[in-house]
């Protein structure tokens, strides 16, 4: 039975690193579990899940040219089917919505037509509330520094 990428396999753990575990598999050959293929969930210290002598379930995810073994525990167990979401419902029809008329500039239906402001109407309101900011940020510095007119001394 020769390893292949893909396939299931039985393995001993060999040995626990940092970064990872050792499997022995059949044939004698070694692969690696890297840490982030042991579980599905942030696995901080490998040694709360493995210990050496502990039998396993891998899948193969590689076999490199220089015969290094990539494993994985987590692609191993087989999940569950996950339930497809529910369809989204569908959208009423154009002539269901309120949509603008864009001749009229207004709205179809009996709603009030809206009036958009002009850049300039937008202009002197965006500066007339910067003011009123920046206003309210001048007074409560002057509060905290002792206010106009305190002597420093």
């Amino acid at each position: 039975m020769s390893i292949e990428a893909g396939s299931k396999l039985q393995g001993k753990v060999t040995g626990i690193t940092h970064f990872g575990a050792f499997v022995e598999l059949p044939e004698g050959k070694t692969g690696l579990v890297h840490i982030s293929e042991v579980a599905d969930h942030y696995v901080k210290d490998i040694n709360e899940l493995l210990k050496v002598g502990d039998e396993v379930t891998v899948k193969v995810v590689n076999v490199e040219n220089d015969g290094k073994i990539g494993l994985s525990i987590r692609k191993a167990i087989d999940k569950p089917v996950e339930e497809k979401r529910p369809p989204r419902p569908s959208r009423p029809s154009q002539s269901d919505s309120p949509r603008p008329n864009r001749q009229s500039g207004g709205f179809r239906g009996g709603s009030k037509p809206r009036v958009t402001p002009s850049f300039e109407d937008k202009m002197s309101r965006f500066l007339k509330d910067s003011e009123e900011r920046l206003t309210t940020i001048k007074r409560q510095t002057e509060s905290k520094r002792g206010g106009r007119g305190a002597k420093r001394g």
